[in-house]
């Protein structure tokens, strides 16, 4: 159970109610990522923003991300976020449960196109060896066709992540999935 206070969709009232609205549109339902936020409604309400700022992401493609996810999230220890992004490989991207495997074991091994793997080699990189990074690894992206633009918005998407782990790992994120 979760150590801080959160608010269910059918207690919710003000802005929580407004931004739980907007999930339920989108997901069909109001998870436990989005109801932790819900004791600071303007953190609900960013959070949302990033999840879809992400969905509608011109160059990062949904695969990719969930897999930036859910190897950030192993990194780290969140068992939520590695459970739930693993669910979202399998029944959205549609995925085996052997090919989440093995990537998860071996990040060479995901079923992306070459340029989507290296971009997300380069985020596995920058959130567990952040000092690390090269420009050549920059350069590496470049020549496949990744803008800079890209590169941050990847490599964000990544630190931001592990930022989410800490909180949900933090306050004792219950399983919903």
């Amino acid at each position: 159970m979760s150590i801080i206070s959160t608010v269910a969709p059918e207690q919710a009232s003000g802005k929580v109610a407004e931004v739980y609205g907007q999930i339920q549109q989108m997901m069909g339902r109001v998870p436990n990522a989005f109801q932790m936020y819900s004791s600071s409604p303007e953190l609900l309400e960013q959070h949302l923003q990033q999840v879809a700022y992400y969905m509608q992401h011109p160059t990062l493609s949904f695969p990719l991300l969930a897999m930036v996810r859910m190897l950030v999230s192993q990194h780290n220890d969140c068992q939520y976020c590695v459970g739930f992004n693993e669910g979202m490989l399998m029944h959205r991207a549609g995925l085996t449960q052997e090919q989440v495997a093995a990537t998860k074991l071996n990040p060479l091994d995901a079923p992306l196109p070459e340029k989507e793997k290296t971009m997300l080699l380069l985020v596995l990189k920058a959130t567990q060896t952040p000092r690390m990074v090269e420009k050549a690894d920059l350069d590496q992206l470049r020549a496949l066709g990744w803008g800079d633009g890209d590169i941050m918005d990847a490599v964000y998407h990544g630190a931001r992540n592990a930022a989410v782990d800490i909180v949900f790992n933090a306050f004792k994120i219950d399983n919903d999935f």
